[in-house]
Protein backbone atom coordinates (compact mmCIF):
# COMPACT_ATOMS: atom_id res chain seq x y z
CA UNK A 1 0.00 0.00 0.00
CA UNK A 2 1.21 4.02 -0.36
CA UNK A 3 0.05 5.76 2.17
CA UNK A 4 -0.10 9.60 2.34
CA UNK A 5 -0.17 11.39 5.54
CA UNK A 6 -0.67 15.23 5.66
CA UNK A 7 -0.30 16.77 8.98
CA UNK A 8 -1.13 20.01 9.71
CA UNK A 9 -0.93 20.41 13.43
CA UNK A 10 1.23 20.47 16.30
CA UNK A 11 -0.27 18.90 19.06
CA UNK A 12 1.96 16.33 20.24
CA UNK A 13 0.02 13.30 21.26
CA UNK A 14 -1.91 13.55 17.35
CA UNK A 15 1.30 13.97 15.86
CA UNK A 16 2.96 11.27 17.35
CA UNK A 17 0.10 8.83 16.85
CA UNK A 18 0.22 9.33 13.23
CA UNK A 19 3.88 8.42 13.31
CA UNK A 20 3.42 5.33 15.09
CA UNK A 21 0.85 4.57 12.35
CA UNK A 22 3.71 6.16 9.34
CA UNK A 23 6.05 3.44 11.28
CA UNK A 24 3.99 0.80 11.44
CA UNK A 25 3.01 1.00 8.24
CA UNK A 26 6.77 0.75 6.75
CA UNK A 27 7.22 -2.04 8.89
CA UNK A 28 4.62 -3.45 6.82
CA UNK A 29 6.75 -2.89 3.59
CA UNK A 30 4.20 -0.63 2.81
CA UNK A 31 5.35 3.12 1.28
CA UNK A 32 4.97 6.53 3.06
CA UNK A 33 5.16 9.90 2.30
CA UNK A 34 4.21 12.67 4.90
CA UNK A 35 3.13 15.71 4.06
CA UNK A 36 4.03 19.02 6.54
CA UNK A 37 1.28 21.94 5.73
CA UNK A 38 0.85 24.87 7.93
CA UNK A 39 1.10 24.46 11.84
CA UNK A 40 2.39 20.83 10.73
CA UNK A 41 5.77 22.25 9.23
CA UNK A 42 7.07 23.21 13.22
CA UNK A 43 6.88 19.56 13.63
CA UNK A 44 10.63 19.37 14.44
CA UNK A 45 9.84 22.01 17.03
CA UNK A 46 7.32 19.88 18.93
CA UNK A 47 8.34 19.58 23.00
CA UNK A 48 6.68 17.20 24.86
CA UNK A 49 8.09 14.56 27.45
CA UNK A 50 5.02 12.32 27.23
CA UNK A 51 5.10 11.96 23.32
CA UNK A 52 8.64 12.42 21.83
CA UNK A 53 7.95 13.88 18.41
CA UNK A 54 11.55 14.43 17.03
CA UNK A 55 12.40 10.52 17.38
CA UNK A 56 9.08 9.01 16.29
CA UNK A 57 10.11 11.10 13.37
CA UNK A 58 13.56 9.84 12.84
CA UNK A 59 12.41 6.57 12.97
CA UNK A 60 10.25 7.41 10.13
CA UNK A 61 13.25 8.85 8.07
CA UNK A 62 15.28 5.75 8.74
CA UNK A 63 12.75 3.43 8.12
CA UNK A 64 12.22 4.71 4.51
CA UNK A 65 9.28 6.98 5.03
CA UNK A 66 9.60 10.61 2.99
CA UNK A 67 8.52 13.94 4.81
CA UNK A 68 7.75 16.91 2.89
CA UNK A 69 7.28 20.32 3.95
CA UNK A 70 5.30 23.14 2.52
CA UNK A 71 7.45 25.87 1.13
CA UNK A 72 5.33 28.56 1.79
CA UNK A 73 4.22 27.79 5.06
CA UNK A 74 8.17 27.50 5.77
CA UNK A 75 8.69 30.53 4.38
CA UNK A 76 5.60 32.49 6.78
CA UNK A 77 7.57 31.00 9.36
CA UNK A 78 11.00 32.21 7.82
CA UNK A 79 12.34 28.79 8.20
CA UNK A 80 14.38 27.40 5.57
CA UNK A 81 13.30 23.48 6.76
CA UNK A 82 15.14 20.59 7.84
CA UNK A 83 15.61 16.78 7.35
CA UNK A 84 12.45 16.19 8.57
CA UNK A 85 11.26 19.57 6.83
CA UNK A 86 12.54 19.55 3.63
CA UNK A 87 11.53 22.60 2.10
CA UNK A 88 8.94 21.36 -1.00
CA UNK A 89 5.86 22.71 -3.22
CA UNK A 90 2.14 22.20 -3.55
CA UNK A 91 3.14 19.78 -6.93
CA UNK A 92 4.62 17.30 -4.06
CA UNK A 93 1.47 18.00 -1.55
CA UNK A 94 -0.63 16.92 -5.07
CA UNK A 95 1.38 13.98 -5.64
CA UNK A 96 1.17 12.59 -2.49
CA UNK A 97 -2.40 12.60 -2.26
CA UNK A 98 -2.43 11.56 -6.66
CA UNK A 99 -0.08 8.66 -6.02
CA UNK A 100 -1.18 7.19 -2.79
CA UNK A 101 -3.78 4.69 -1.94
CA UNK A 102 -4.83 6.06 1.53
CA UNK A 103 -4.50 9.19 2.76
CA UNK A 104 -5.10 10.29 6.16
CA UNK A 105 -4.90 14.01 7.54
CA UNK A 106 -4.18 15.10 11.00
Amino acid sequence: MKLGLIITQTDPETVFNALRLALYSLQQRDSVRIFLSGKGVDIDKIEDARFDVKTQAQKVLDAGGEFLACGACLKLRNSEGSDICPLSTLKDQYEVVRDSDKVITV
